[in-house]
C-alpha cells in the first residue's frame, strides 16, 4: 500500500486540477451567486485582465493531465505551487468555507513534493545550496 500512496495522491491532485481547469476553460459551471463580496471583486479583477483566467485554467488543465499521466510530475508540481498557494490564500482570506478542501489539496502537494519518491528528490534539488 505504501508504494501506491504517491500514485493515488498524484492522480487525485491531477484530477482536481484537470477537472477544475477544464470546467473553467469551457465555462461548464457558472460561478455561485452567493460568493462573498470580496471574492467577487477579486474574481472581477482577474476577469478584467482578459488573458489571465484562460491562462490559469489552461495551466491547471495541462498540469493536471501531467500529474494524472505521470509525465513530468516534478515540473507540474513546481508550476502548480504558486497556483496552490493562491488557492489557499483566497480561501483563507476571502472565502473560508473552501478552506478544508484547499488544505487537503495543499497537503497532497506537499506530500508529493517533499515526501513521495521519486518526485521529492527532484524537488529538493531546487532548495539545495550551491
Amino acid at each position: 500500500m505504501k508504494a501506491k500512496l504517491p500514485m493515488i495522491a498524484r492522480i487525485l491532485l491531477g484530477f482536481v486540477f484537470f477537472a477544475s481547469g477544464l470546467v473553467g476553460l469551457l465555462n461548464l459551471v457558472p460561478p455561485p451567486p452567493d460568493l462573498p463580496p470580496a471574492l467577487m471583486t477579486f474574481n472581477a479583477g482577474l476577469m478584467a485582465s482578459i488573458y489571465f483566467m484562460p491562462f490559469l485554467k489552461l495551466t491547471e488543465t495541462i498540469c493536471g493531465l501531467l500529474l494524472m499521466s505521470g509525465f513530468f510530475v516534478p515540473l507540474a508540481l513546481v508550476i502548480l505551487a504558486p497556483v496552490m498557494l493562491n488557492i489557499f490564500l483566497v480561501h483563507a482570506f476571502l472565502a473560508p468555507s473552501g478552506l478544508p478542501l484547499a488544505i487537503i489539496l495543499g497537503l497532497l502537494m506537499i506530500y508529493l513534493s517533499f515526501f513521495a519518491q521519486p518526485y521529492s528528490s527532484v524537488i529538493k534539488q531546487l532548495f539545495r545550496r550551491k
